[in-house]
C-alpha cells in the first residue's frame, strides 16, 4: 500500500477508535449514574430502607456538634438546672413534631413530606414555602457541616487547608448518595450506632466519676447543683438557653422524609416515632445531667469548646480526662468526625429528596424530577452539590461574612417548620374528620389529639418569642443580631405571598385553602379508606402463623426488647 494510500484511511479509522472509546466512557459514567436505563421523571424512588435504618436516622440525625460541642454553653450561661429544664421543655416540644408529623407520614409515606402535606391539607402556598424553605436550610447546611469537618481534621493534620480537607469529604459523600438509597440507609445506620454508643459510654463514665467510683479521681457529687449554682441569671438567662436546645434537635423531622423510601413505611414509620421519647431522655436529658453534674458552671472549658470548636474542650473530653482516660481527645474528634460526615450525608439526601418532591409538585424546575432506573434523583443532589460548593467558597471570600449571612436567613428556618406542622396536623384531623372517615384506618394515631399539635404551635410562637428575647439580651447588645434571628421570616413570607400572589394572577387561582372536603386523603395512601383494619388483621395473623416458640431465657429477653426498639 502507498502512503498516499494510507493517508486516505488513516482520517477514516481515527474519528471510528475516537467515537468508540467516547460512548465506550459515556456508557459506563450512563451506568453509574442512571442505571440499567435513562433517568426519567416517570421513575420512582425505590422502597429500600429497612426498619433499622429508619430508626438510626430518626436517632443519628439528632447527635451532632450541637450535643457535642454546643451543649455545655446553655449550662455556662444560665446554669445546669437552667439548662436541663430548657432540654425538657424543647424535648417535649419535638417528641410532639414527630408524633404529629408520624401520624400523616405512616399514611401518606412520600419524600416530600411536610410539604405535600402542607399543599394537600391546607395550601399550595404553604407546601412551596415549607419545601423551598427546607431546601434552603439543608442546601446551606453542607458548607457549614464541612468547615466543622476541616477543623476536626485539622487537630490531627493542622497543615491541611480547610478547602482541601472540605473537598476529601464532600467527593465521596457525594458518589455515596449516587448509588442507591439503601447505601444512605446503610451508612447512616453505621454512623449513628457510633454516635449512640459514644453517648451511652459517656454517661455511665460521667456518673461514675461523679459519684466518686473511679480511683484517684474524685467526683463534685451534687456541688455544682448547691448553693444557688443549679439557676443562674434568672428567666432572662434561661430564655436564652432555648437557642443551644433547639439547635442540638434539629433534623428530628428526618424520619419522616425517609419514610418515601422506607419498606413499609405503616410498620416502620410508627415504630421510629414511638421511640422518640425514650431517645430525648436518653440521649439528651440525661447527657445534659451528666455534663452539668461533672463540670462546674463557671468552668471556662464550656464556652471555648462552642464558640472555638476546640473538640479538646467539649464536655465529653473534659470528663472523659478528669475520670483518668488520656486518650480522649482523639476518640472524641474521631466520633464528632462520624458525626460530621453523617450530617453531611443527612444534607445531601434532605436536600434532594424535597427538591425532588417540589419538581414533581409543579413548584421547581421539571429537571428536578427526574430519577435514575435506581431511584436516585442524579439532577436534584448535582443542584445540592452546586450550591452547596458555591457557598462554601463564601467562607473563605469577604471574611465569610456573606455565609454568616446565608445561614442567618435558614436560621429559624426548622422552628417554622415545626409550628407550621402543628397547624398541618390540626387541618389534616379537621379534613378527616368532615369527609367522614374513620381513625381505624390510620397506621398509627397520635395520642392526646389535639393536645399535641396545638401544643407544637403555642411552644413554637413561644420559643420564637424567646430566640428574639435572646438577641435583644445578648451583650453587648446590636440590632443586627434581631435581624439575624429574624431574617428567616422574612424568606418564610416572601415564599408564601410570592405564590399566593403567582397562583392569583399567574394562574388565575381565587381559593387560596383547599375547602376541607375537598382535601385529597387517598393519593399515596399505603391503603384505601375502609381496609386499613382489614390489612392489619390479616397482618397479625401472618405473623402468628410464622411465629417461632422460644424457650423463656436471655435470648428471647433480646429478642423482645429488640422487637419494641426497632
Amino acid at each position: 500500500m502507498s502512503h498516499m494510500e494510507k493517508d486516505a484511511v488513516l482520517p477514516d479509522e481515527t474519528p471510528v477508535d475516537d467515537e468508540v472509546v467516547s460512548k465506550t466512557l459515556t456508557s459506563a459514567w450512563k451506568r453509574f449514574v442512571d442505571g440499567s436505563s435513562d433517568a426519567s421523571a416517570e421513575n420512582k424512588t425505590e422502597r429500600a430502607m429497612q426498619s433499622r435504618h429508619l430508626m438510626m436516622i430518626a436517632i443519628g440525625g439528632t447527635i451532632g456538634t450541637g450535643i457535642f460541642l454546643s451543649a455545655g454553653s446553655a449550662i455556662a450561661l444560665a446554669g445546669p438546672g437552667s439548662a436541663l429544664l430548657s432540654y425538657f421543655v424543647v424535648g417535649m416540644f419535638v417528641y410532639s413534631v414527630v408524633i404529629s408529623l408520624g401520624e400523616m407520614s405512616a399514611m401518606f409515606p412520600v419524600s416530600g413530606a411536610f410539604s405535600v402535606f402542607g399543599s394537600r391539607f391546607v395550601s399550595p402556598a404553604l407546601g412551596f414555602t415549607l419545601g423551598w424553605n427546607y431546601w434552603f436550610q439543608w442546601s446551606l447546611s453542607i458548607p457549614s457541616e464541612l468547615t466543622a469537618a476541616a477543623i476536626i481534621l485539622q487537630y490531627w493534620a493542622p497543615q491541611v487547608q480547610a478547602w482541601e480537607w472540605a473537598l476529601v469529604i464532600i467527593v465521596p459523600v457525594f458518589l455515596l448518595q449516587l448509588i442507591h438509597v439503601r447505601v444512605y440507609g446503610e451508612s447512616e445506620y453505621w454512623f449513628a450506632l457510633v454516635k449512640v454508643l459514644m453517648i451511652i459510654v459517656f454517661i455511665f463514665a460521667g456518673l461514675i466519676y461523679d459519684w466518686g467510683g473511679v480511683k484517684g479521681h474524685p467526683g463534685p457529687g451534687l456541688s455544682n447543683f448547691r448553693n444557688g449554682q443549679a439557676f443562674i441569671g434568672g428567666f432572662p438567662n434561661f430564655a436564652q438557653t432555648f437557642v443551644y436546645a433547639f439547635y442540638s434537635f434539629g433534623g428530628v423531622e428526618l424520619v419522616a422524609v425517609a419514610a418515601g423510601e422506607s419498606v413499609q413505611p405503616h410498620k416502620t414509620v410508627p415504630r421510629a416515632v414511638k421511640a422518640t421519647f425514650l431517645r430525648i431522655v436518653l440521649f439528651y436529658i440525661l447527657t445534659i445531667l451528666t455534663i452539668g453534674l461533672c463540670i462546674n458552671w463557671q468552668d471556662p472549658t464550656l464556652l471555648s469548646a462552642a464558640n472555638n470548636s476546640d473538640v479538646t474542650a467539649s464536655p465529653l473530653t473534659v470528663v472523659f480526662q478528669r475520670a483518668g482516660f488520656g486518650a480522649a481527645a482523639h476518640v472524641v474528634n474521631a466520633v464528632l468526625l462520624t458525626a460530621v460526615l453523617s450530617a453531611t450525608n443527612s444534607c445531601f439526601y434532605a436536600s434532594s429528596r424535597m427538591l425532588l418532591s417540589l419538581a414533581r409538585s409543579g413548584q421547581a424546575p421539571r429537571v428536578f424530577g427526574w430519577v435514575t432506573s435506581r431511584g436516585v434523583p442524579v439532577p436534584a443532589l448535582v443542584m445540592a452539590l452546586a450550591v452547596s460548593s458555591v457557598t462554601f467558597l463564601t467562607t473563605i471570600w469577604g471574611e465569610g461574612i456573606v455565609f454568616t449571612w446565608l445561614l442567618n436567613i435558614t436560621g429559624i428556618s426548622a422552628l417554622l417548620v415545626w409550628g407550621s406542622i402543628g397547624l398541618i396536623s390540626l387541618r389534616f384531623r379537621a379534613a378527616y374528620r368532615a369527609q367522614g372517615l374513620s381513625l381505624l384506618d390510620l397506621p398509627y394515631t397520635q395520642p392526646f389529639f389535639p393536645l399535641l399539635p396545638a401544643g407544637v404551635v403555642v411552644l413554637a410562637l413561644l420559643m420564637f418569642i424567646a430566640e428574639g428575647y435572646s438577641a435583644v439580651k445578648k451583650q453587648p447588645f446590636e440590632a443586627k443580631n434581631v435581624i439575624a434571628t429574624y431574617i428567616g421570616v422574612a424568606l418564610y413570607i416572601v415564599l408564601y405571598f410570592g405564590y399566593t400572589i403567582y397562583e392569583r394572577f399567574g394562574r388565575g387561582v381565587r381559593q387560596h385553602f383547599v375547602p376541607l372536603l375537598e382535601v385529597d386523603l387517598q393519593t399515596d395512601a399505603v391503603w384505601k379508606p375502609g381496609e386499613g383494619a382489614m390489612i392489619r388483621d390479616h397482618e397479625g395473623k401472618d405473623e402468628e402463623s410464622t411465629a417461632v416458640v422460644v424457650t423463656p431465657g436471655w435470648r428471647s429477653w433480646l429478642s423482645y426488647a429488640a422487637k419494641h426498639v426497632y
